[in-house]
């Protein structure tokens, strides 16, 4: 996902078909939960045999206004690397720093530390991060240190292309944008207002990324505004909306302002779709609910979903950390350790070479459904739509690649 701050949840119907068969031996059949006793050992690399320990380091935001992602983070890695060293699973997990992730505080300096401390232990891969501001420079300098990165939010197209070591586990802008501008047609909206934060990379890729498919599917674009990340008043670009007789407006931004956006839009007189990226996971709509009808955003699965993989998922970590974090994030974290483990046993080692091996070309089955990584590492999959009802995320369908509803 990107720069900085919350939300995404979604709501209809990625087929349980797709995450149902194809996990890990270990994601199966892990059963719900270990003692106290053994969350500590399993968490920080459970005996296993010389060689077969995959050390990994994690980064996330910890702190600041996107700090339930990286609370999210935290406690999916800790159930993820459990129920790995748990099972009957070759490969065992040791998450470095005493199983605990490094705060980037969504700043990319601060992200560059924490990659260096981390470097520190001598990790064989490194996880994260979940903003593409941030991530963009970890991947950069990962590239030169030959360090396998798993990004697990950071959609920004050039994050994988930084160099050969480098992947990710959730889909990227061009490819959330055209989704973005295809539920827009499905749904008959033909002209279309945006309003993006000039300065993050995630709100800039996406508003590029849906005026390029806008055209093909038969939206006109009838005004861009801009904002920063620090606006808090949207009021001038709300009214612009509504005097260019838009009937959808795209804000892909960060959770933090969505309220405030949606809100300016509604008491602006504008009451037609308002639809965000997977940035909108987890925003606050206390005091706006009536104000989130008719609105929408993408993101990397939904809780709602009846798949094994999914359920299995959502029950125990709402069994063990409650549903407050249950947020794209912690999906994306929680694969991102699985598919490490399955990256040793493609590859047949644990070094940081041969999970790079491994990583290449993998078919994974996971929370967020069934995806190869492509030449680039990036995985083409499924998108879930979610609305609102009385201001709760609620499921309304999942698009996949080929542009059915599931």
């Amino acid at each position: 996902m990107k720069k900085r701050l919350f939300s995404l949840v979604l709501t209809a119907a990625m087929s349980a078909s797709l995450l149902a068969g194809c996990s890990s031996s270990a994601q199966q059949g892990a059963a719900g939960g270990s003692t106290s006793g053994e969350t500590t050992a399993a968490a920080n690399g459970a005996p296993a045999k010389e060689g077969k320990t995959i050390k990994v380091g994690v980064i996330g935001p910890l702190t600041g206004g996107s700090a339930i992602y990286g609370e999210g983070a935290q406690n999916a890695i800790t159930m993820a690397a459990e129920e790995i060293n748990l099972s009957d699973s070759e490969y065992k997990i040791e998450i470095v720093n005493g199983g605990k992730v490094v705060d980037d505080a969504s700043d990319a300096k601060q992200a560059i530390n924490a990659y260096n401390s981390l470097l520190k232990e001598s990790p064989d891969a490194v996880v994260g991060s979940f903003f593409s501001s941030v991530t963009l420079p970890i991947a950069e300098q990962a590239t030169k240190d030959n360090m396998l990165l798993l990004a697990t939010g950071a959609t920004n197209k050039d994050v994988t292309l930084k160099g050969p070591t480098i992947f990710r586990d959730c889909f990227i802008d061009p490819y959330q944008g055209k989704m973005a501008a295809q539920f827009a047609k499905e749904k008959g909206w033909k002209k279309a207002a945006i309003i993006y934060a000039k300065d993050d990379d995630y709100s800039n890729g996406l508003k590029d990324a849906f005026i390029e498919n806008a055209k093909e599917a038969g939206i006109e674009v009838v005004y861009t505004g801009e904002c920063t990340t620090k606006d808090t008043d949207f009021s001038s670009q709300t009214s612009q909306v509504v005097a260019k007789g838009a009937d959808f407006l795209f804000y892909p931004a960060f959770l933090d302002t969505v309220p405030l956006l949606v809100g300016a839009a509604r008491d602006a007189g504008f009451d037609g779709a308002i639809m965000g990226g997977d940035g909108w996971d987890g925003a606050d709509t206390k005091g706006f609910e009536d104000k989130f009808s008719n609105c929408y955003f993408t993101n990397h699965y939904s809780s709602e979903d009846t798949a094994p993989a999914v359920t299995n998922f959502v029950s125990k970590y709402t069994e063990k950390y409650g549903k407050e974090s249950l947020n794209a994030c912690a999906a994306l974290y929680y694969d991102a350790i699985y598919m490490l483990a399955e990256a040793a046993k493609n590859g047949g080692a644990s070094d940081t070479s041969s999970l790079v091996k491994g990583m290449t070309g993998m078919t994974f089955t996971g929370v967020g459904g069934t995806f190869t990584l492509d030449k680039n590492g990036d995985p083409e999959k499924s998108v879930a739509i979610n609305t609102f009802d009385n201001g709760k995320v609620k499921w309304l369908m999942t698009l996949s690649p080929e542009g059915t509803k599931n």
